[in-house]
């Protein structure tokens, strides 16, 4: 890993400093990708997938640098989930075998995913705190583990997802401003309320087949 970060040195050059902490290329770059993903998203197109990979990728390298092994590691799961999101988008079919399609999750099944969280989110945050030097083991274990949930709702077109979203999005906004990731916080933020009009607009998918 140290010689992998040590060949993209250049991509950790600062760009300009916000509230005197340096934005790297890597950040601008990540940030840009990661907007253009999310509105690709929303509009629930395919080009969604592989920029999800690249600004993945980008990201775990900026948060492995910043001792965030949660929020690191998570972005190898999103990489390796953008390409079964790919896949899913292009080829994936319902459980009546229909093409996948917006669509809203069961009573049961948002309890079951609730749970699951709720269940996982303890347990990795004391992962982190025994086996790292992670400096905020439960902030960092949250929204990863709530972003896999996230990241399965999207990949099988839950409407859902987007509710995920804005809760993972606003924790992350102070894990990321107490590491000085300014680029990055308003990356997030920017990410609530296109959250919201993902929600919105996947809603008005959801009205018409329902009708």
């Amino acid at each position: 890993m140290d010689a992998l970060l040590l060949w993209l040195q250049p991509l950790f050059l600062s760009a300009f400093e916000a509230f005197g902490s340096p934005i790297t290329w890597l950040e601008v770059l990540a940030f840009v990708l990661a907007i253009w993903m999310v509105l690709c998203n929303m509009r629930v197109h395919v080009l969604a997938w592989p920029l999800a990979l690249v600004s993945s990728l980008l990201y775990f390298l900026l948060f492995w640098s910043g001792k965030l092994y949660g929020e690191a590691t998570l972005q190898l799961v999103f990489a390796a989930l953008a390409l079964w999101g790919w896949w899913q988008w292009l080829y994936g079919r319902t459980d009546e075998g229909q093409v996948l399609r917006v669509r809203r999750l069961s009573p049961r099944g948002r309890w079951v995913a609730i749970a699951a969280t709720a269940l996982a989110w303890p347990l990795l945050g004391l992962w982190l705190q025994r086996h790292t030097d992670s400096t905020l083991p439960f902030w960092d274990a949250f929204p990863t583990v709530a972003s896999l949930l996230g990241q399965w709702l999207l990949g099988r077109k839950y409407h859902e997802n987007w509710s995920v979203w804005v809760l993972v999005n606003a924790v992350s906004v102070t894990l990321f401003a107490y590491k000085g990731y300014w680029l990055t916080v308003l990356l997030y933020a920017v990410f609530i309320p296109m959250s919201v009009a993902g929600w919105r607009a996947w809603q008005r998918q959801i009205e018409p087949a329902a009708a």
